[in-house]
């Protein structure tokens, strides 16, 4: 399968890679990209995924195959023992934003792509809190709520701040998640390994 990225920003090439790569068994796909952190990007994908890259660079863009070869069902023993080792609370990331920087229309750009980002890579949190105007994108922001409902299906657990949802009028348009209270951040910085705040 061939995939023309070219003039795609980040995460972009990614997602059409991951895309085409789940509707099949097994097989090559070919995509091109016209800049080098696109191509890196495609070929971390593909490593962290089990896949084999290749990417070469030819004249102005940067050509990356990547192979997906079919691989056997893991025994239920084996799946079980995955499961018991799997991490526990490593990671707590509280959004206290809607927007990223100064600019809006950009901070949204960019907080989209942090979250596509983050997804497709499966570099997920063990919980996200959401408050202060962060809280808009699981509630009125329809471009945000299905990528946080993934997160949610992959195993992230959402919370909302509560007292947040109330003072912007939003607690009946909630639309992932759970409301949550101060707690989740009190504990957390306890129970966690690592807090990350993006505020």
């Amino acid at each position: 399968m061939f995939i023309d990225a070219r003039g795609c920003g980040c995460p972009k090439p990614v997602m059409m890679a991951e895309e085409a790569l789940s509707n099949m068994d097994e097989g090559t796909i070919e995509i091109l990209a016209d800049n080098e952190a696109s191509a890196e990007n495609l070929k971390r994908f593909a490593t962290k995924n089990g896949f084999y890259p290749e990417t070469a660079r030819e004249d102005n863009h940067w050509r990356t195959k990547i192979v997906k070869s079919y691989v056997c069902e893991m025994p239920a023993e084996e799946s079980k023992s995955e499961v018991a080792q799997a991490p526990g609370k490593d990671l707590l990331l509280v959004i206290a934003t809607d927007t990223m920087g100064k600019d809006e229309e950009l901070g949204k750009i960019l907080m989209k792509g942090f979250f596509e980002t983050m997804k497709i890579y499966k570099e997920i949190p063990h919980t996200i809190f959401f408050l202060n105007t962060g809280v808009r994108l699981t509630a009125t922001n329809e471009t945000m709520i299905p990528i946080i409902k993934e997160l949610e299906a992959m195993g992230v657990e959402i919370f909302i701040c509560g007292t947040c949802l109330k003072y912007y009028n939003l607690e009946s348009e909630l639309k992932v998640g759970f409301r949550g209270t101060a707690n989740h951040i009190v504990e957390g910085v306890k129970d966690f390994k690592k807090t990350v705040y993006i505020g």
